[in-house]
């Protein structure tokens, strides 16, 4: 694939980050931006909990549309054509204590403290509440590979960096509390300001009216929590904004050129839009995008904790497939459980597989095309390489590692597929897998088992495999085995509707669950006598 091949592919895409970096190529025609500086994107994020998916789909999308945007230029990540800032709005007052954290007297005893201020609850290294969560979450960044800059919020207040942003806010704030109001409700138009003053006396972030006694000077005046009026600086850390003038200002000071957000936003989108213009800015280009649902279809949130947390699904899944489940139109909803994540995992492989046989047009709407791409896996003008492939399916090894029950291990895994692949190689990616399968059987398929007994006419078609089974060569193919299931569940003796209730009852008799994989497969990898003796265990019961 030539570079002039992909920029021309990549400009006619159909894929959504592709169709996001139009947007970017809309506003700089050149791919570039006037001054010579790098196209800016940003993703936000509050450290006022432990982080989750929600917040780490924000940093794979935009890095999607980051690389998406390179493609169309003709950059690779190495020339500095773009760049990608993490920021942790880490002053932001701590509001209420989350439900899923230790130590929470401790929470409630610092509440409205600027999180990078809050005392750590959780017994580790890290300073602070806001410095253990932005670790947290940077170090399944870092494994993943992203290429960021990480940026906290109290390193740029406390610094200065953000001083003459924030005396344009002082200079602009009639404006921005002419935008402000008429969105609040008459009670907080009494207190609102756009600068919230930290307290020299408590070291809390105040919700209280502020007066601007000199903008250049960077001076407000303020009635503190024990009725004292206060004249200070809102420079160095010394103050923080109310979050839609702090958005708007951050775009303003950073010069963002692009930013998604979850629907939950829009408004705040809306005005902040318009106070970066008042400040003399512009408003990035952005999607909205719909927001994860828990398994009862609840919006995922922080305090709560009834979200995935990133090692829940490194658990039980793949990266690969994390990546792979939030890959698909942002704009609609998903749901976010466990129960996602061995469909992710193989549909994750089958598209891998089918990558390098793909036209050019077609890879550049493959997920697997994206994610390589987002951490680094192949140059923009690199073609990928042949495709890869798993000797089994995820769904495969839980189905072995539940008939396994409570002898399963990774070790009685790998015996088993060495038997089965041959050459008894198994590589880096198959042996994550076994590991998480092991742990997924066991924390959530075993306990959900319950074999039932044959019906008479199942009983004698089980029978039928059984004595096929007992003359079937080890080495038969798990097609031909796949074929010989087949024909058996066709026969007009043993009475089945369809084939699919003839599965139905294998899964149902055998494996004890409602679903299963390929029973060629299963038999192929399991062994015809280790079959033999699920079947007998079953008219046993019958």
């Amino acid at each position: 694939m030539s570079m002039t091949d992909l920029i021309a592919a990549a400009r006619v895409s159909k894929a959504w980050p592709f169709q996001e970096a139009q947007r970017l190529l809309k506003r700089y025609p050149d791919g570039a931006k006037s001054d010579g500086s790098p196209v800016l994107f940003e993703t936000g994020y509050g450290p006022s909990g432990l982080p989750h998916i929600g917040t780490f789909q924000e940093v794979l999308r935009t890095t999607l549309v980051r690389r998406a945007f390179e493609a169309m230029i003709g950059a690779k990540p190495e020339d500095g054509k773009t760049r990608l800032v993490a920021f942790s709005d880490d002053m932001d007052g701590l509001r209420k204590v989350p439900d899923n954290v230790p130590n929470q007297h401790l929470l409630q005893d610092n509440l409205h403290l600027p999180l990078s201020r809050v005392p750590n609850p959780f017994g580790s290294a890290h300073d602070s509440f806001a410095a253990h969560n932005n670790a947290m979450l940077r170090e399944f960044l870092d494994r993943f590979g992203f290429q960021y800059e990480f940026v906290a919020s109290s390193d740029r207040y406390n610094s200065g960096d953000f001083d003459d942003a924030l005396r344009q806010v002082l200079r602009k704030n009639p404006q921005i509390l002419d935008i402000m109001l008429p969105t609040l409700r008459e009670e907080r138009r009494q207190t609102y300001s756009p600068v919230l003053p930290v307290s020299p006396q408590t070291g809390r972030v105040l919700q209280v009216p502020v007066e601007v006694v000199d903008a250049e000077a960077g001076t407000i005046r303020f009635t503190d929590e024990d009725g004292i009026v206060v004249e200070q600086s809102a420079l160095g850390g010394m103050s923080k904004l109310q979050w839609k003038v702090d958005w708007a200002m951050r775009w303003y000071a950073l010069g963002v050129d692009y930013e998604m957000y979850g629907k939950d936003l829009t408004d705040s989108g809306v005005q902040s839009g318009k106070i970066v213009q008042v400040l003399g800015g512009r408003k990035p280009e952005g999607l909205i995008y719909e927001l994860f649902l828990d398994e009862n279809g609840e919006k995922i949130s922080k305090s709560k904790g009834n979200g995935l947390t990133i090692d829940e699904w490194l658990t039980y899944g793949s990266e690969e497939s994390l990546g792979f489940y939030i890959f698909p139109n942002p704009k609609s909803a998903k749901q976010l459980h466990v129960g996602v994540i061995p469909r992710a995992v193989d549909d994750y492989w089958q598209f891998r597989e089918r990558l390098a046989e793909q036209e050019l047009d077609k890879q550049l709407g493959n997920p697997v095309w994206h994610l390589a791409r987002a951490n680094g896996g192949f140059d923009a003008a690199e073609a990928p390489g042949a495709g890869d492939s798993l000797p089994v399916t995820y769904g495969l090894l839980l189905n072995l590692a539940s008939v396994l029950g409570a002898e399963a291990s990774e070790e009685a895994l790998r015996d088993y597929l060495a038997s089965y692949i041959g050459n008894g190689r198994i590589s880096p990616e198959l042996d994550v897998l076994i590991a998480t399968a092991v742990t997924y059987t066991r924390d959530y398929i075993v306990p959900t088992l319950s074999k039932r007994a044959p019906t008479a006419q199942e009983a004698e078609a089980l029978r039928a495999l059984d004595g096929y089974l007992a003359d079937a060569a080890e080495d038969t193919s798990a097609e031909d085995l796949q074929t010989q299931v087949y024909e058996i569940g066709k026969r007009e003796e043993y009475g089945f509707a369809s084939l699919r209730d003839w599965f139905k009852a294998l899964y149902q008799t055998l494996l004890g669950s409602d679903q299963g994989p390929r029973m060629g497969s299963f038999i192929a990898l399991y062994g015809a006598a280790n079959t033999r003796k699920l079947i007998a265990d079953a008219l046993a019961r019958g």
